[in-house]
């Protein structure tokens, strides 16, 4: 042990602190044994001497206490403090620390030889106890101490680090230690140690000593990793500066470097090893080389080669470079495949045998590669090859009309070659794709379709054979020429799916009218096209079959106003049969052909005074403007009377006449008819016209307001078919509402039947005219319709037509008695009933004298065909006598 420094202030490197009257300071020392380690803890309290506190360790490096900052009751008695009335046998304080190796540490103090021994310290456990009465009083003299401040930041010294260790290091071993100082005391001055990257290292630190040790479970490989840098930080406890809390860092590089130890076996490099002997090696050849070296780089040792079995005496190896040489003339070889094993054993560098390894070596005994793949024919070699063939040969049809065989002399594997077709893809296939030696060579269609002879003429392939695990790849080509043949295999079509013409309606026949085409892309005979027109609008129309001109039939006679557009379908057709259709348009162009037509060439009509008469003509032709019309007067006596409409034909009087008086002095005669030359005339080219004479006849509105019936007339009289039109139509709309009543009222009576025969009654009437006999129906007092009619004996000498006009009515039939029990009544009028025969009067007396006029011979006809079926009704009905 070295003895404790004579004075506190002589102690070299160290810092004076104070806290109250306590000061401390560590020093580690090495001891006079290498694997001991001391620690000495100098504490001095108020009244004391120093006193020196150790703990010893079994260690390489020596062990450390915890600094556990101000306050703290355990740690290493940094700035402790101590009351004088603290009681003798109290427990003060536990000394802490610990051995960066991991082994039992004891703890010791000791006193200065002039000083009194005040306390006593459990080596196990590091508890101080307080063993003698403390009398602060005694100190003779007073130290006045500076408080320290965190201003000075760590530093390592004797930098830089460099560790050289072995491979085979064990995990936990320290390794190194790596120092800093700080010239602060306290907490400041403390320095705690730190690695940079914990998780990407194999290494760890001390936080307190500063030893580098590998960390546990990890291993160095110096064939994987040769160095190692590792990066340390040291970092003091932190303190006040300035007024705020600081702490300094600082880093260092720690340089590990592997040592290479013989831990490997040897490697081999290349593997694996195969070897040949061709047919022409001589003996004493080398085969091959196998290459082996120590797996420890660092410090790699000899190695040596030796065959172990499997060469049956036709090989040697070389033992330092590793070559395999044949001994035999291959001809001597018994077997096509050797499989050699060759050992390499490491020398060390004293000479005994090290660490081993083993490796397969396969050597072929093969045939020279010395002949490539060769194509035959029936005559012998052969590199082209011709077919013809018709397109689009069935799918998988095999081409029989080439014969190829391909051959390679050589043997085994030098004999193994592809085969494969070289050429627009997917047309073709080659049988078989692989060949050992020799083999007909097959080839089936694989895309029919693809073989058309529109695109290709001629199919041009190579055939390629190549070896396949020969490192010469020998090959050999041979061409493969087919030459298609054409065949009916496409249907015409036209150049577009319709074709529109236009043509004039005044075209004489066999004018040309459009030119159709189709094409056929097949050669010879099935491409030649022919060509038909039919359609209910071909009539007019002929087709060339070859050339596809339509035209028009000689005796055709076109009118754009009769039919403007025909259409109809064309037919292209090939020799068997295959055709397409196009739909042609045909559309006649008008040509002004037609004169203007009035209704009459001379017309009469009535204007009245203010109002317009119209003439109007017509002109036939389809299109405008050939069809429309300019209306002018030509001639007109007296002139300047009339003025005309062009467009519409409507003549009107002058604006400055506008009475009859006006009129009447115009006209020399006071006639109050004119007569006027209108043209009507067309807007074609050329122009066509056409006249006619219009009288008028003019009155005013006074003459037409005498009577309806006058003023219709005065307005129909220059159009009678006006006049029959309004009365045919009053009389059709007359017929109709009677024929709708009259089929109503019968369907009505029909699906009730209430018109039913009760009773039939015969009697004789008192005259003896036995003409006048009648049947009488009784009938239900619920029916209508018969009550309204009464059926009565013809007049033998009477017109018997009760429909024609003018003709006086047939007398009434006498009233029927009354019911029993019933008297009739005073002025009743009488009620009848029908009879068989007679004719259909109503029932009501009151009738005019004069029947009124049916409006038309189709109603008086509708009423006859009720009256019998009325008729026929009744007499089929039964009836009681």
């Amino acid at each position: 042990m070295n003895e404790l420094p004579s004075a506190f202030a002589s102690q070299p490197g160290n810092k004076q602190a104070s806290l109250e009257d306590s000061i401390w300071w560590t020093e580690a020392v090495r001891g006079q044994k290498p694997d001991r380690a001391d620690a000495k803890l100098f504490l001095r309290v108020s009244g004391c001497p120093f006193v020196r506190v150790f703990f010893l360790a079994q260690a390489n490096f020596a062990p450390h206490f915890f600094d556990n900052g101000l306050g703290s009751t355990n740690g290493n008695m940094a700035l402790f403090s101590l009351p004088e009335d603290t009681p003798v046998g109290s427990h003060v304080y536990t000394l802490n620390g610990t051995d960066p190796e991991g082994d039992p540490v004891s703890y010791h103090i000791s006193f200065d030889p002039s000083s009194r021994s005040f306390f006593s310290v459990d080596p196990s456990f590091g508890n101080i106890t307080l063993v003698e009465e403390l009398d602060r009083e005694v100190a003779e003299k007073v130290v006045i101490l500076v408080t320290d401040a965190n201003d000075e930041a760590p530093r390592f010294i004797q930098e830089p680090y460099i560790v050289q260790i072995p491979e085979d290091t064990p995990a936990g071993s320290s390794i190194f230690k790596v120092h800093a100082v700080d010239k602060d005391t306290g907490s400041g001055g403390s320095v705690t140690y730190f690695l940079q990257n914990m998780q990407s290292t194999k290494f760890a630190v001390d936080h307190h000593s500063g030893v580098l040790r590998l960390r546990a479970g990890t291993t160095l490989d110096y064939e994987k990793a040769r160095a190692h840098f590792v990066t340390v930080v040291a970092k003091d406890g932190g303190g006040r500066l300035r007024g705020a809390d600081v702490v300094f860092s600082a880093t260092t590089m720690v340089t590990v470097n592997v040592e290479d130890v013989q831990d490997t076996a040897p490697v081999f490099v290349g593997i694996p090893y195969y070897g040949y002997v061709y047919e022409d090696t001589v003996p004493g050849s080398e085969v091959l080389t196998v290459v082996a070296m120590d797996g420890d780089r660092g410090k790699p040792n000899r190695i040596l080669y030796s065959l172990m079995n499997g060469s049956d005496e036709a090989f040697e190896i070389n033992e330092t470079s590793g070559a395999i040489s044949v001994t035999q003339s291959p001809a001597q070889l018994r077997r096509e495949v050797y499989e050699l094993h060759v050992q390499v054993t490491e020398v060390s560098s004293a000479g005994s045998p090290a660490a081993q390894a083993m490796v397969p070596v396969t050597i072929r005994i093969v045939d020279l590669n010395n002949h490539p793949p060769t194509f035959y024919g029936e005559s012998g070699p052969q590199n082209r090859f011709e077919l013809s063939m018709y397109e689009h040969p069935p799918q998988g049809e095999i081409l029989r009309g080439l014969k190829i065989t391909v051959n390679d002399s050589d043997q085994g594997a030098n004999a193994k070659f592809n085969l494969r077709l070289v050429g627009p893809g997917g047309i073709f296939r080659v049988v078989p794709q692989t060949v050992l030696n020799e083999a007909q060579v097959t080839i089936i269609v694989e895309n029919s379709a693809a073989i058309d002879f529109e695109k290709f003429k001629v199919l041009t392939f190579k055939l390629l054979a190549i070896e396949v695990n020969t490192p010469e790849k020998f090959s050999s080509t041979a061409d493969v020429v087919i030459q298609l043949l054409d065949t009916n295999d496409n249907v015409p079509k036209f150049t577009s799916h319709y074709y529109i013409a236009r043509i004039p309606e005044n075209a004489p026949g066999g004018s040309n009218v459009v030119a159709v085409t189709a094409v056929d892309p097949d050669t010879g005979p099935w491409g030649e096209v022919k060509y038909s027109i039919y359609g209910s609008g071909a009539d007019l129309f002929l087709i060339h079959p070859s050339t596809g001109i339509i035209y028009t039939q000689p005796w055709a006679s076109l009118d754009a106003e009769a039919t403007a557009r025909f259409n109809f379908y064309v037919k292209a057709e090939d020799m068997e049969g295959r055709y397409s259709l196009a739909e042609v348009f045909v559309t006649l162009l008008d040509v002004n052909d037609h004169y203007p037509q009035f209704g009459k060439r001379i017309q009469e009509k009535t204007m009245v005074l203010g109002s317009p008469v119209k003439i109007e003509a017509t002109d036939q032709d389809a299109e405008e403007p050939n069809n429309l019309v300019d209306y002018s007067i030509t001639r007109s006596e007296p002139a300047n009377v009339f003025d005309i409409d062009a467009h519409t034909g409507e003549i009107r009087l002058k604006n400055s006449i506008r009475s009859l008086d006006a009129l009447h002095n115009i006209t020399p005669n006071g006639d109050y008819t004119w007569s006027l030359e209108v043209q009507a005339k067309d807007r074609g080219s050329p122009s066509f016209s056409t006249t006619a004479l219009l009288k008028i006849d003019i009155t005013d509105t006074e003459m037409m307001s005498r009577s309806p019936i006058d003023a219709f007339l005065m307005q129909t009289k220059d159009n009678p078919m006006k006049a029959v039109g309004v009365l045919a139509g009053i009389m059709a709309i007359i017929v109709a509402i009677t024929v709708l009543i009259s089929t109503a009222t019968f369907w009505r009576n029909k699906k009730s039947n209430k018109v039913l025969p009760v009773r039939r009654v015969l009697r004789k009437r008192p005259s003896p005219a036995p003409r006048a006999v009648r049947i009488e129906w009784l009938k239900f007092s619920k029916t209508k319709a018969a009550a309204k009619f009464v059926l009565k004996e013809d007049p033998p000498n009477e017109n018997c037509n009760n429909n024609s006009l003018g003709t006086p009515p047939p007398p009434r039939a006498p009233a029927p008695p009354p019911p029993p029990g019933m008297a009739p009544s005073s002025g009743t009028a009488p009620w009848t009933v029908p009879t068989v025969s007679g004719s259909l009067t109503p029932s009501q007396p009151q009738w005019s004298p004069k029947p009124k006029a049916l409006g038309s011979p189709v109603q008086s006809a509708l009423v006859s065909e009720l009256r019998q079926k009325f008729e026929k009704k009744s007499v089929a009905s039964k009836a009681y006598f």
